[in-house]
């Protein structure tokens, strides 16, 4: 008995080890790092595969008549968007959800009109329904339907062209630099548009949080902006984003207490 009385005390003694140090490396590799991803992605992973559509162009050379538009965005090509952009019909747009997200796109089966090649773009705008039109009427439902900058339609057809049917996919959106938020609205409400988001580029959930309250759920307002009445002036703000594909990231303290109306913040990371 006393040679098995050691070899009792030293199982029992790494087993209280065990128990003492494993809610200590589960707590460490639990917890996720402030303005890293917040919770982990969701089911609704980036749908890549090739669809079929259609698309024209709108606009001049520079890209005139591109600019503002049904997402929000404002000047494209301060915001980083450029001439890589298009306004999508009616069955792409899902009511501006689908703002910000980014796509490949080529001609296809029109040998006469299309160039080789692909083109990336960011959705930017709307492509409204003309239901007076009983011909042509590419942006009605339940087409799918891109209408692109000048510039981005003559990389892939002719001019003379038109109209092309294409093959179209989403891609993950590559931008440089982090998210930006815009600031619009007054004391009691705050309206935020997210821009430049990279991952799958279109938001589905946005909330603020300031120094004094705890996460708040913004409310889509129109395009891509998000809107809550609480009164956050005077309060430093973070915003915590879920893209399309269930990605959320926090973007910590990315305003200061003496934030303004009619500004725009770097979020310092992106998705």
């Amino acid at each position: 008995m006393k040679l098995l009385e050691p070899m009792m005390y030293t199982k029992v003694l790494m087993i209280i080890v065990a128990i003492w140090f494993a809610p200590i490396i589960y707590g460490q590799e639990a917890e996720a790092p402030i303005g890293d991803v917040a919770e982990a992605p969701g089911t609704d992973s980036l749908d890549t595969a090739w669809y079929d559509a259609r698309a024209t162009f709108y606009g001049d050379i520079h890209g005139g008549e591109t600019q503002q538009g049904a997402c929000g965005y404002g000047n494209l090509f301060k915001q980083g968007y450029g001439l890589a952009t298009a306004a999508l019909s009616t069955a792409l747009f899902n009511d501006g959800y689908t703002c910000g997200a980014c796509y490949e796109i080529m001609c296809v089966n029109a040998p006469q009109w299309c160039l080789p090649g692909s083109i990336k773009i960011t959705a930017t705008n709307f492509c409204p329904p003309n239901y007076t039109k009983t011909h042509d009427i590419w942006c009605n439902p339940p087409q799918k339907h891109f209408d692109l900058s000048q510039p981005m339609f003559l990389k892939i057809a002719q001019y003379r062209a038109g109209v092309v049917p294409v093959k179209y996919r989403r891609i993950p959106c590559v931008k440089r630099g982090g998210v930006r938020f815009e600031t619009t609205g007054n004391p009691y409400f705050l309206m935020i548009l997210p821009y430049n988001v990279g991952g799958a580029g279109d938001i589905k959930a946005v909330q603020v949080k300031g120094n004094k309250t705890g996460w708040i759920a913004m409310s889509k307002n129109w395009g891509q902006h998000w809107t809550t009445n609480v009164v956050l002036t005077g309060q430093q703000l973070s915003f915590r984003v879920t893209t399309s594909d269930g990605v959320t990231k926090d973007f910590i303290n990315v305003a200061p207490k003496t934030w303004g109306f009619g500004q725009t913040f770097d979020g310092r990371i992106n998705f």
